[in-house]
């Protein structure tokens, strides 16, 4: 991988991450498209019929066999609070960005979005509640922030961009 995206919901990070694999030309893997294809059902049915740890454990051992792809990795907004996931995401050598995005923004993309009902569910304060509580983990496994809000997708992809060109740079050095 050339870079892992993590963040909250609605953060940005597979439209970012598509349009960052495209520039490089290198091909981006969705972790919960891993997952799916993994376990043949959809994670709403993985969770409804075998439950959270067996949806876990699937999450871990599909973001295991990421790390040794080429391309970028868009993780599930909840993957690096899970121990085993923080850990390995903490590791690894390949550069962590954390697309971060207010609350606020969170609603306002995700108003038309039916695959999310957790959202719409929370409203507001529960996003800030539930954010909150992942922020720290998410600084944690990043090696950069990029705040998503006043930017599009371009713009943040070319942030990255560069400053993976910069990160690169001072590896060799």
């Amino acid at each position: 991988m050339k870079a892992i995206l993590v963040g909250f919901m609605g953060s940005g990070k597979t439209t970012v991450g598509t349009l960052l694999a495209q520039k490089l030309g290198i091909p981006y893997h969705d972790l919960d498209d891993m997952i799916v294809s993994s376990a043949g059902k959809s994670i709403k049915q993985i969770f409804a019929e075998d439950g959270e740890p067996t949806f876990r454990q699937l999450e871990h051992d599909a973001l295991k066999k990421a790390l040794k792809d080429d391309g970028i990795l868009g993780t599930g907004g909840g993957t690096p609070i899970q121990t085993a996931n923080f850990e390995l995401l903490q590791a690894t050598e390949i550069p962590v960005v954390l697309l971060d995005v207010m609350p606020e923004t969170i609603i306002r993309r995700l108003a038309s979005d039916t695959e999310r009902p957790l959202a719409k569910q929370l409203g507001l304060n529960g996003l800030v509640d539930l954010k909150g509580r992942r922020d720290l983990k998410y600084e944690q496994v990043s090696d950069f922030r990029v705040a998503t809000d006043d930017l599009t997708p371009l713009q943040v992809a070319e942030v990255i961009n560069q400053n993976l060109v910069v990160k690169m740079s001072l590896r060799r050095d």
